[in-house]
């Protein structure tokens, strides 16, 4: 296995920019020299905002990494698209080889990359692969990201089942609550109910705020299991 987690979700916009910039955080305050990573980035001129965002949350932004962005984000595009569509406007073909490049680079220079895909693991870089491909060609583990909200439950569980297919190791399920408001009943019952169908370690709920102290706070639980179980 090589030293780095892939993080995805169950669809874009569901927080896993926020659970990878925590997660670095946490790895940070641990004495673990982390960076993130972007492997595509759309809807972005010229510097990724997810990687911005990651720096951001780690505490870090000064621009300690600004030297490493072409590889912590080594493909940028402007259309807010599909990775295969935003390429295909600019005449680019996504290579896969430019991607793992990087990441082997990253990792040559710190501990542990912190990877976050775009969109869902199906995500499609071009018309033969997908996102996934690239995190089973670096033999990475999995954290898949769940928004809390009513249908959490069926693209949960879908996005399990194209992990396993895909021979993927599955470190587990962290969920994300996009507001303050919904039904706690629901919401509360969507993380027992994915774990028992699933089988696979749900890590918690990160609650929502707009503090970020508090998320910090808040992940810190989340961020030593994920933490103790790859160490």
């Amino acid at each position: 296995m090589n030293k780095g987690i892939f993080i995805t979700g169950t669809d874009t916009g569901v927080g896993k920019t926020v659970v990878t910039g925590l997660l670095g955080r946490y790895l940070l305050d641990e004495g673990v020299n982390a960076v993130t990573q972007k492997w595509i980035q759309t809807g972005c001129d010229s510097v990724s905002e997810d990687i911005i965002a990651h720096e951001k949350l780690m505490g870090e932004g000064s621009g300690r990494f600004k030297e490493f962005y072409p590889d912590m984000a080594p493909y940028i595009f402007k259309y807010p698209a599909s990775p295969h569509l935003a390429a295909s406007l600019e005449g680019e073909n996504i290579d896969p080889v430019k991607i793992t490049g990087s990441f082997y680079r990253l990792s040559d220079k710190f501990d542990i990359v912190l990877a976050e895909g775009a969109g869902g693991v199906m995500v499609p870089l071009n018309g033969e692969m997908t996102i996934s491909d690239i995190a089973g060609e670096l033999k990475l583990p999995v954290l898949i990201v769940a928004e809390n909200r009513l249908g959490a439950i069926n693209q949960t569980l879908l996005t399990v089942e194209a992990v396993r297919v895909r021979n993927l190791k599955i470190l587990g399920i962290v969920f994300n609550r996009p507001s303050s408001s919904g039904d706690e009943f629901i919401l509360n019952d969507n993380l027992k109910i994915i774990e028992k169908l699933s089988g696979e370690r749900v890590f918690g709920e990160l609650p929502y705020s707009e503090d970020i102290f508090k998320l910090h706070e808040d992940f810190r639980t989340i961020g030593k299991d994920i933490w103790e179980m790859i160490s």
